[in-house]
Order: C-alpha cells, then structure tokens, then sequence
C-alpha cells in the first residue's frame, strides 16, 4: 500500500485519513498548529499514522492530499511535492478567502491555482464537492452495489489512474470529468457540488444554514453524477448568452 501525506488535517483531512488507515494504507498528517496539535488523531488511528510538517508530509507522501483553505494555499510546499500526485480538494468560499477576481471572472478554477503554484506536481482535482460526513459514511467495498461515484478532473492521464485506484482502495468509484480547468464543474454552486449525496429530506442549505443534521448519505451512481456535471455546463452557457 501507499503513503498518504496530508497538508491539512482537519474535518476531509481527518475522514481521508481514516478511510486510508482502514484501507492498509500509511499516512502522515500535517497541519499549521503543528505536529503536537495532531497527537489525538494519531493516537486514534494507530500505528499506520503519525504527525508531521507540512514539508515532511510533503516529502512522505507517495500521493498527497492538499485539504486547507484556499486562501493558503500558497502556503504548499513546493519543492519536495515536485514530480508528485497532489489531490487538490480546495472550493472557493469568498467570505473566508477574500475576493479572487480570477476565481469571480471564471478565467481559472481553483485547482489551477493551486497547479500554478505547484508547477511540477500533478494536480487532481477530487473530494472537494463531498460533505466529510458523507464522505466517511459512503465508502464501500469493491463490487458493492452501493459504491458511490467521485468526480476528479486533471490534465496527467497516470495521475489521475493514480488517484481513481486510491479512491477505490477507500471505497469509490471515480467519474473523470475531463481536464483540471473543467474541476468548475463540480465546485460550489453546482448541481455536482454535494446535494446529489444528500438522502431526501435533508440539504447542504439547512445543514450549513441552519446547523441541522446532514442526515444519512445517498448513494450516487456515475450517471447520477453526469446529468450533474452536464447540468452545470448548461447552467454556464446560458450565464454566457
């Protein structure tokens, strides 16, 4: 099994590592407070895990997974994630990152920021449009009837082969929906942006609105999440007429 280096450490960084722990997998957590800051997750997760830098998970990491807010993400070590798989899972929230006008004027998505200022990592775009709740609650195994669909978007083919065979070995499937720049399509404010794994009755609004339960996942299939990612790409076009 892989290394799993993670920069960020948080509510996705803490379901990823989990599910990866479960999976066989090693990973080294890394967060802004520090190593010390992470002894109680280690500590739950066991031996398979332990704390680092940023740089150090960095280093570590046969595939690292950049889980912080966007507005840091120039923060991301650059020289020891060269060459390397990096899984981007950064949405845009202007309230908390400041006004991007790139990111407002859509000439570029979060994610190539992010390949921007890694220019010789490979950027894959993924787990960004899912609820951690959701996200620990759906993985399952292979050849499970209820295995969810991911999306990811990036321009190296083997990264993003790379990233589709750690999403399985957590338990999901994996819909490439195309090169980094089409990532948008299942950002904030899409109609692949987290409802599709919403059970009826529940929502993204009254759970982020209004602190409600998200409520048990649902199990989205890939041509669940097609009709969503053509539904933003006509929601787009009719923005542009």
């Amino acid at each position: 099994m892989s290394t799993i280096g993670l920069i960020g450490s948080g509510l996705i960084g803490g379901t990823v590592a989990r599910l990866a722990v479960a999976a066989g997998h090693d990973v080294v957590l890394s967060n802004r407070r520090g190593p010390e800051s992470l002894s109680d997750l280690v500590a739950e997760l066991g031996p398979h895990a332990r704390a680092a830098t940023p740089a150090e998970a960095a280093a570590a990491g046969d595939i690292v997974v950049v889980t912080i807010p966007l507005h840091a993400y120039r923060t991301v070590p650059v020289e020891p994630l060269r060459g390397k798989v990096v899984i981007d899972t950064n949405n845009y929230y202007p309230e908390r990152d400041d006004r991007v006008p790139e990111l407002d004027d859509e000439t570029t998505t979060t994610s190539e920021l992010l390949q921007a200022h890694l220019p010789e990592s490979r950027v894959v775009k993924a787990m960004n449009n899912i609820l951690y709740a959701h996200l620990g609650e759906l993985a399952r195994p292979g050849g499970d009837a209820g295995r969810t669909v991911l999306p990811i978007a990036g321009d190296d083919a083997e990264a993003k082969r790379a990233v589709a065979a750690f999403l399985d070995s957590i338990g999901f499937d994996v819909l490439d929906a195309g090169p980094l720049a089409e990532g948008w399509r299942f950002q904030r404010d899409t109609p692949a942006y987290s409802e599709p794994y919403f059970s009826e009755g529940h929502s993204l609004a009254a759970t982020l609105g209004q602190g409600a339960d998200p409520g048990p996942g649902r199990t989205v299939t890939a041509d669940t999440m097609r009709a969503a990612l053509a539904a933003a790409k006509r929601y787009r076009d009719m923005e542009d007429r």
